[in-house]
C-alpha cells in the first residue's frame, strides 16, 4: 500500500510544482501541506524544464543567424512567459515593500497593490539588464555556454524556493501561496535536495565541457552556490522586515538567485 501512496504523492507534488511555478497547462489537484512539501521539493525539475525551453529558443535564434544579444533577450523572455511574469512581478513588489521603509503591515499592504512603484521599476530594469548582458556574453562564447547557463540559472532559481520553504521560515500572511508553502519542507530534505542538485549540476557540466570539465563543473557549482547565497540573504532580510515570506517574496528570491548565478558564470 505504501508504494502506490508514495507514487501518488510524487505525482501530486509534480503537479503542484509545475502548476504553481510555471504557466504550463498543469492542473493542481491538491492544495494542502503534503502536496506543497512534495511540490517544493520538485521545484528544481520545473526550473529545469523552463531553463531548457529558454535555451532551445536562444539556440534556434542563433541557428537562424541572430546575434548573441537577440538570443539573450529571447532566453530571458522565455522564463517570464512561462511564469506569466509572476516571479518578476514578485520581485518588483518585494522591492517596493522593502524600499518603502515602512512597518511590516504597511509594507505588506504596498506589496499587495496591483501597481508597481519606483523601487519595483528600477529593480526590474537592472535585473533584466543584468540577465540579458550576462547571457549575451555567454552566447558570444558559444551556444553551449549560454544554453547551460540558462538551464543552471532556472534550476538555481527554483532550488532557492525549495530552501525558502524549509521549516523555520514563517509566512508573513495567513493566506496565499506563501502561507501554503512556508515551512512545508523539512530542513534536512531541503538541504539534501540542494546537495543532490549540486552534484547533478557538477556531473553534467563536467561532462559537457570536455577538456575543461573540472573547471566547468566548479564554475557552475560556484554560480549555483552564489545564486542560493544571494537568495538566502534576501530571504533573511525579508523575514526581518515583513515577519515572514509571501508569494511575492518567493518570486523575488527566484529572480535574485537566477541573476546572481548568471553574473558569476560570466566571471573568469
Amino acid at each position: 500500500m505504501s508504494a502506490p501512496r508514495t507514487t501518488h504523492a510524487a505525482a501530486d507534488g509534480l503537479r503542484f510544482a509545475f502548476g504553481t511555478l510555471t504557466a504550463l497547462p498543469v492542473r493542481v489537484t491538491r492544495w494542502d501541506r503534503e502536496a506543497a512539501r512534495a511540490g517544493m521539493l520538485a521545484a528544481p525539475l520545473a526550473g529545469l524544464v523552463v531553463g531548457l525551453c529558454a535555451a532551445a529558443v536562444g539556440g534556434l535564434l542563433l541557428l537562424a543567424g541572430s546575434g548573441p544579444l537577440l538570443a539573450a533577450v529571447a532566453t530571458t523572455a522565455v522564463p517570464a512567459v512561462l511564469t506569466r511574469g509572476l516571479h518578476l512581478d514578485g520581485l518588483a513588489d518585494t522591492a517596493d515593500g522593502l524600499g518603502s521603509a515602512k512597518p511590516a503591515e504597511d509594507a505588506l499592504r504596498i506589496m499587495k497593490r496591483s501597481d508597481i512603484g519606483p523601487f519595483g521599476v528600477i529593480t526590474l530594469l537592472f535585473v533584466l539588464l543584468a540577465q540579458v548582458a550576462a547571457l549575451t556574453g555567454l552566447y558570444d562564447e558559444g551556444w553551449a555556454h549560454g544554453a547551460v547557463a540558462a538551464a543552471v540559472a532556472a534550476v538555481t532559481a527554483r532550488l532557492a524556493l525549495t530552501l525558502a520553504a524549509r521549516t523555520g521560515v514563517p509566512p508573513a500572511r495567513p493566506d496565499g501561496l506563501g502561507a501554503t508553502v512556508a515551512g512545508s519542507v523539512p530542513a534536512r530534505a531541503a538541504v539534501l535536495t540542494a546537495l543532490l542538485v549540486t552534484a547533478v549540476v557538477a556531473a553534467v557540466c563536467g561532462g559537457l565541457f570536455g577538456a575543461y570539465g573540472a573547471y566547468g563543473a566548479l564554475h557552475h557549482v560556484l554560480a549555483l552556490a552564489a545564486g542560493l547565497g544571494a537568495a538566502q540573504l534576501l530571504l533573511a532580510h525579508c523575514v526581518r522586515r515583513f515577519g515572514g515570506v509571501t508569494g511575492d517574496v518567493f518570486g523575488g528570491l527566484a529572480e535574485t538567485a537566477a541573476t546572481a548565478a548568471l553574473v558569476v558564470l560570466t566571471l573568469g
